[in-house]
């Protein structure tokens, strides 16, 4: 099962698309944070949910969040994803998937590694908000705007 609003987010230390080593503790620090964890780099839907993210970068940052994409794709291809789109923020690969399990999200059948679903998390690491869909690409940036203005 996914995580749920009021679930404590499991900390995290993943290679970012630079190989740099992020952590979710240290991300707390500068503010809320939105996790998105998205199938697989450079393929059409994720790019339009990145790339949507990408562009409501400002409006995270007036909120004092910032955001960063999950996905099971090794560093390399996360860093071809960030260059090709320019996206600018974090992009973690998670080739083992136990991230996206501890999340609850790693899926158990079909080729995809893990599903489609984003999650809001305050300061403090709860989940405040979690967004959950395989076909509307723009809801996870919407909603997890929507959802840092009621924090």
């Amino acid at each position: 099962m996914p995580l749920k609003i009021g679930d404590h987010a499991p900390d995290f230390d993943l290679p970012d698309q630079h190989g740099q080593t992020v952590r979710l503790g240290e991300l707390l620090e500068k503010g809320p944070l939105v996790v998105y964890f998205y199938p697989a780099a450079l393929t059409p839907g994720c790019t339009k949910e990145s790339c949507h993210f990408r562009d409501l970068s400002s409006e995270l940052a007036d909120l004092g969040a910032s955001c960063v994409g999950i996905s099971a794709d090794p560093v390399d291809k996360q860093k071809r994803f960030d260059t090709t789109h320019s996206l600018g923020f974090p992009l973690l690969s998670d080739p083992d998937h136990k991230v996206a399990d501890s999340f609850g999200v790693k899926r158990s059948v079909g080729f995809l590694p893990n599903k489609r679903a984003t999650f809001v998390i305050d300061r403090d690491g709860i989940v405040r908000d979690v967004i959950a869909s395989e076909i509307n690409m723009n809801v996870h940036a919407d909603r997890s705007i929507e959802a840092l203005r009621r924090l």
